[in-house]
Formats: C-alpha cells, structure tokens, sequence
C-alpha cells in the first residue's frame, strides 16, 4: 500500500463524511421548519425540539471537525493549505455560519424570540454553502 494510495482514500473518506453531514444538516433544518410551524399553529412539537436541541450542538462540532481534517489532509497532501481557495473558502464561511448558528441558537428564549429569524436564515444559508461546497469538493475529487 503507497502514502498516494492512503490519499486518494482519505479524500474520498472526508468528501463522504462532509456529504453525509450535509444529509443531517438538512434533516436537522426539516426538524426545525417542523418546530416552527408547530408553534406558529399553536402546537408545539416536543419530541422534534428535543431532538433538534440535542442533535444540533453535535453536528456544529462535526462540521468544524470535517473542515480542520480536510485541512489536514490537503497540508499532508500537498504541504499547503492553499491548493484549493474556493474549497477552502466555502469551508471557511460553512464553519463561521456553524459557530454563528450555535451562538444564535443559544440566544432563543421562548416562543417569540426575536433570534429565531436569524437562526432560520444563517441554516438556510449552512445549507446553500454545504451544497455549494459538494459541487466544488466533486471538482477538486475529479481535478
């Protein structure tokens, strides 16, 4: 087995795992569109609110996790961070937004706090950026 070989199969591991955790972030964000239209009708969805209080602290520190592997492995790989600006730049944005959502998340106090829009929108965004992200991690996969 060669170091190229040990490579070529982290890239897939970490292109795999950032995928996958884009597939939770979007149950995580149905979760919260069920929360929120609960509450807007007046019924609220607890096992939902459980589920998405304690799912959520763990995926941000996945997501930051899969970003400093990735950075690892492009520096073992390449022996410099900057072989791939657009990757790691959405990277970059993707983990500021996680760590701005849990800082908003932290700030929602009752049924009409003025943070949820806000968390609605940097999700939304989380989203945008992990999708954008795929595209451009298929490119440097395929490059």
């Amino acid at each position: 087995m060669t170091f190229d070989f040990f490579i070529d199969i982290s890239k897939l591991a970490h292109g795999s795992f950032n995928t996958l955790l884009a597939l939770v972030f979007f149950y995580q964000a149905w979760m919260g569109l069920t929360i929120r239209r609960g509450r807007k009708r007046g019924e609220p969805q607890f096992k939902a609110m459980k589920r998405h209080r304690r799912l959520g602290p763990f995926l941000v520190v996945l997501g930051v996790l899969g970003f400093c592997l990735g950075l690892l492995l492009v520096y073992i790989d390449k022996g410099r961070l900057l072989e791939y600006p657009p990757h790691l730049a959405v990277g970059s944005v993707i983990v500021l937004f996680l760590l701005g959502q849990y800082a908003v998340s932290r700030k929602i106090k009752g049924p009409e706090s003025p943070w949820r829009t806000p968390h609605l929108a940097i999700g939304v965004g989380i989203l945008c950026l992990y999708v954008l992200q795929i595209v451009l991690g298929v490119g440097v996969l395929m490059g």
